[in-house]
């Protein structure tokens, strides 16, 4: 049974620390300004198409000898155009997510160190963000093999902490903070959503962790079983929260919680942030690292010192909104790589050179039909980005 597999909850683990990242935090924001029936939509819809591109993903790794990234795989189906289009958008993509991540991740240890230390003031945001990113990029310099293992304890922290919030929260649920349709605001949803179940970064490495072949086998299962569990978290989370906070709810979450959970709740929920941040910053740096190395063929040093020090450069540049930053990933880079994969998925069942562990069986037209629903996707949100 694939349930005994210590290496199947590993991967695991990872899929579900890469998908589960700062977007979360924006999900019951967005939702409750377009309403709970398109926010609950987009979530299903999108669940849907995003687990697809998962899957394709998964087997085109599984088709391919060499260990690419993205661009790799770009390169060897689409040729240079397709690998010059996926490194921008890989760098992009995953750098604005590690400059969402610190910037977060920075905000979160300041409410914690200022709860811990009242009598010192307010530090300056700059040194919590700079401490989070320099301890993580260390461990992205040590690798996988530290990283893999440490996603199975602090997934258990994290849900362990938003249980416990949902759970003291339930009781002041009200259904009157339930607005079901909001027409001014019903494209908001789509970037955020977008961006907060992507997590196919994480599928290469997933696939060096799973040695022999009956173990690859389980990257379908362990696909579909992350799936499931993220969308179905999603919607509680989001529900939940929504119907405690109302019109109150914030874009950070947390803030708008303090009146109505009491701080200690609060500050175990930002301790949960800090923890699934990590998770996400540690993966999505360590693959771009690798895109570097394998993709790119940059040296190792170097390729630590741009996937790492890309994302706290911008920061000092003045890029600090997070919301601003997943919303344009999610819209436009997300869609962008979810067209690539496709493209590759399709150019892999003919060119592929081994047999993969698993094969899926997808109509043309369903694909066609993907990539439109990520070009209206990404046109929808412009409007918003034009306001």
């Amino acid at each position: 049974m694939f349930l005994s597999n210590k290496r199947f909850f590993l991967s695991l683990s990872v899929l579900l620390g890469t998908t589960i990242g700062a977007g979360i935090f924006g999900l019951p924001y967005v939702i409750d300004r377009s309403g709970i029936i398109p926010g609950f939509f987009y979530l299903l819809i999108l669940g849907a198409a995003v687990t697809l591109i998962h899957l394709f993903f998964g087997e085109i790794i599984l088709r391919t000898n060499e260990k690419y990234r993205l661009p790799g795989f770009a390169k060897k189906y689409l040729g240079k155009p397709g690998e010059i289009l996926a490194v921008f958008s890989v760098l992009f993509g995953v750098v604005g997510s590690l400059l969402a991540y610190i910037i977060l991740g920075g905000d979160f240890l300041k409410i914690l160190f200022s709860a811990v230390f009242p009598s010192i003031g307010s530090p300056s945001s700059f040194w919590f963000v700079f401490i989070f990113w320099l301890v993580l990029s260390y461990f992205i310099w040590r690798g996988l093999k530290i990283i893999a293992p440490a996603e199975i304890f602090t997934n258990v922290l994290f849900f362990a902490a938003i249980f416990l919030i949902l759970w003291f929260g339930l009781p002041q649920l009200d259904f009157s903070n339930f607005a079901f349709l909001s027409s001014a605001n019903v494209l908001l949803p789509y970037g955020v959503i977008l961006f907060s179940l992507v997590g196919w970064s994480a599928l290469p490495e997933i696939n060096d962790l799973l040695k022999s072949s009956a173990e690859k086998k389980e990257i379908k299962k362990i696909i579909i079983l992350s799936a499931i569990i993220v969308i179905a978290f999603y919607l509680c989370f989001s529900f939940i929260l929504i119907g405690i906070s109302g019109k109150n709810i914030s874009p950070d979450l947390f803030s708008g919680l303090l009146s109505v959970l009491g701080q200690k709740l609060v500050l175990l929920g930002v301790l949960a942030g800090v923890i699934t941040l990590a998770d996400s910053f540690l993966v999505l740096g360590l693959y771009l690292m690798n895109t570097f190395i394998h993709d790119l063929k940059f040296p190792g040093e170097m390729s630590f010192l741009i996937a790492t020090g890309f994302p706290f450069l911008l920061y000092l540049l003045g890029l600090r909104s997070f919301i601003n930053i997943i919303g344009f990933i999610g819209a436009f880079v997300g869609v962008i790589e979810g067209i690539i994969i496709i493209l590759i998925f399709k150019k892999a069942k003919t060119l592929g050179d081994r047999l993969p562990e698993y094969s899926l069986k997808i109509p043309g037209w369903l694909l066609y039909f993907l990539m439109i629903i990520f070009v209206l996707g990404a046109i929808s949100q412009l409007p918003l980005w034009n306001s």
